[in-house]
């Protein structure tokens, strides 16, 4: 089984029938991923699979600190799954930040954040798609999150202050697309 096919499974399994709204979403992710894998080379599986499962950790029978990032990250390294993708899954859409907020930082001081690329894939991936799983602009998803969870929420809090790091790896990513594109249409030009 691939690590695509593994990671679907997973993520149904733990969202689909408790958290369908979130399994929406997390489709709507991979969705994205899928469709700028060029971007990714030899990652582009690693990525899309970070994707589907950059929510795990909602799901109700793998919480633990109630933070998804480190309890999807803590399951994905029980079951064994690859280094990098449980390294994803806890660093996705600046959780960082987040967890500092919420005081859990020696919990997040158990994964690393590989700062690259494949990282500025999956929060463009996860910024740029709604709730319900459809592609939304950046700025509109980070003003539905303070709409959603309303004046002087942490989860506020943190996406006013994470938006210009969000915002910056949505712009670096762009940037990645459009130039995979023009490569592609100067190979099919000559």
């Amino acid at each position: 089984m691939s690590l695509v096919s593994w990671a679907f499974e997973t993520s149904a399994e733990k969202l689909a029938e408790v958290l369908p709204r979130r399994w929406n979403h997390v489709q709507g992710v991979a969705r994205k991923a899928r469709s700028i894998g060029d971007i990714a080379g030899s990652d582009a599986e690693l990525l899309e699979s970070a994707a589907i499962l950059h929510d795990i950790g909602y799901a109700p029978d793998l919480v633990d600190t109630g933070f998804h990032p480190v309890d999807g990250a803590s399951y994905l390294a029980k079951v064994g799954a690859p280094e990098r993708l449980i390294h994803l899954v806890a660093h996705h859409t600046y959780a960082v930040h987040e967890a500092e907020l919420r005081g859990l930082q020696d919990e997040m001081a158990f994964f690393i954040d590989e700062r690259g690329s494949i990282r500025d894939a999956l929060w463009y991936c996860d910024i740029t798609t709604s709730p319900d799983g459809e592609p939304v602009h950046a700025e509109d998803r980070i003003e539905e999150v303070k709409a959603r969870y309303g004046e002087g929420h942490l989860v506020t809090t943190f996406i006013t202050g994470a938006a210009p790091e969000l915002l910056a790896a949505v712009e670096r990513t762009k940037r990645r697309i459009e130039a995979i594109s023009l490569s592609l249409e100067t190979r099919e030009q000559t």
